[in-house]
């Protein structure tokens, strides 16, 4: 790969607005790193896109030349996936943020790569409809969730992004501008370029609009908070849950420490800290009736298992009490300690028990404080290892071989390496000893299919090679 020159510099102004470019000094430090990743590296240009033709030109240019290039959203990630590793071009799609057409008739919804989340659903709503992909992080850009296969607090019921995406306009690594996919329900038209998109990070298209299924609105929504005296049998009781059919939309685990962090952080009280786990789940539906008889019959099944009572959040305030804590829980942690990094590995979900028990052991081994929570309904939680008061380098050293025994325990309990927020460039080496040699190999002849120069946001999710 080269990196840009002058040249390079002066011909990418002919063909990209001035306003629209930025080099140098003049590039904001924030473009230098995710939310959490500790790697920064600036790029050489950074270029705020204003339509797919600008993206085109520059990977037209970029391709010919052989310069990196790596596009960015909100840069809410946490595994270093937008950072750009060898200088060269940024691409910043959060421009990009129109919401271009509202289909009724199909229920589906056209977006530039740079609509935030929490924008589109709200427009879903404020529409009659459901985006139902709920990943924590509301900031985040469409084009972001679906480069990272984005799940969240629904995907137990609703599933992932993966499952709303009907069609992408992508631009290749060679400038191409293609349209995959649409608003058809079935396509069983050869292979499904579309799929190969969604979760690549960004390394093999630049995602640069979407067509997204919606679902009608359910008319009623009821969460339960439901507090256990310790680990076991909140974890326990969620197959039984699953199996009972009475269809929760999500099923939360939280542990009390957590939850104090986030009441310290917000200033606010959470309606019962008292109990060392609990559950928060959420049932939707039509009828007030079919959603209050499958919340009373969860509710009863978890007091029968060890639960200490179900509490109802049934109106705006204690919704607001218990789901703005759980959305705040990763800005408590980090306002808790100088320093914090997070694994999201994923386990089956008879798992996940095994898996919350090994971090206590983690814990007890390394002397250091780890906090958990997520999305127990799927199996997949966020771990994170808090620095408190080590000094730099015995952070390091725990972080790495805490980190190690983790995902070595995922793939005992046949876990995967990350639930929903990529491999990046801080998982690639566990990724690289979690998946066999042949499966890394056809992922890397997929990239080269793409990307033959392996300009395309280089240096994620593969190791470098030897």
């Amino acid at each position: 790969m080269n990196r840009l020159n002058k040249k390079d510099i002066e011909y990418i102004k002919t063909v990209v607005a001035q306003n629209c470019l930025y080099e140098g000094g003049e590039i904001s430090e924030d473009y230098a790193h995710d939310e959490l990743s500790s790697e920064r590296h600036m790029p050489q240009l950074l270029i705020k896109a204003e339509d797919a033709g600008q993206v085109s030109a520059v990977m037209k240019y970029a391709n010919t030349r052989r310069i990196p290039v790596v596009a960015r959203g909100a840069g809410t990630g946490l595994v270093g996936g937008a950072v750009s590793l060898h200088g060269g071009i940024m691409i910043d799609l959060s421009g990009m943020n129109q919401i271009l057409e509202l289909d009724r008739e199909n229920m589906t919804v056209t977006a530039q790569a740079g609509v935030l989340l929490m924008d589109l659903q709200k427009f879903a709503d404020d529409n009659g409809f459901i985006y139902p992909p709920d990943p924590g992080e509301k900031a985040a850009t469409i084009g972001g969730n679906i480069s990272t296969n984005a799940g969240g607090m629904r995907a137990v019921k609703y599933g992932v992004t993966r499952d709303y995406v009907m069609g992408l306009t992508v631009v290749l690594p060679d400038g191409e501008i293609v349209d995959l996919g649409g608003k058809v329900v079935k396509n069983s038209s050869g292979y499904s370029l579309m799929d190969l998109i969604i979760g690549s990070e960004g390394t093999l298209g630049i995602i640069t609009a979407a067509v997204l299924k919606l679902l009608p609105k359910p008319a009623y929504s009821v969460s339960l908070l439901i507090p256990f005296p310790d680990m076991e049998p909140a974890l326990n009781i969620i197959p039984q849950i699953i199996m009972s059919k009475n269809d929760p939309t999500a099923i939360e685990f939280m542990e009390r420490d957590i939850i104090l962090m986030a009441e310290e952080y917000l200033g606010k009280r959470f309606p019962d800290s008292a109990s060392n786990c609990y559950l928060l789940l959420t049932f939707d539906g039509q009828s007030a009736a079919s959603v209050e008889e499958r919340y009373e019959a969860v509710a009863d099944l978890c007091l029968d298992n060890g639960a200490q009572d179900a509490w109802v959040v049934d109106t705006e305030e204690r919704h607001a009490s218990v789901w703005g804590a759980r959305g705040a829980f990763l800005e408590a942690i980090k306002a808790s300690t100088p320093d914090i990094d997070e694994c999201d590995v994923v386990v089956p979900i008879s798992n996940i028990a095994s898996l919350v028990a090994f971090t206590d052991v983690l814990k007890q081994k390394y002397a250091v404080r780890i906090s958990s929570f997520g999305h127990a309904g799927d199996g997949n939680l966020h771990i994170y290892i808090l620095k408190d008061d080590m000094d730099t380098e015995a952070w390091a050293s725990i972080k790495e071989k805490a980190f190690a025994e983790l995902y070595a325990k995922a793939a005992e309990l046949d876990g995967k390496v990350s639930g929903e927020h990529g491999v990046g460039l801080a998982k690639a080496p566990y990724l690289a000893s979690g998946e066999s040699g042949a499966v890394l190999a056809y992922m890397k002849k997929v990239k080269a299919a793409f990307d033959p120069k392996q300009i395309l946001n280089p240096g994620k999710i593969f190791l470098p090679a030897e």
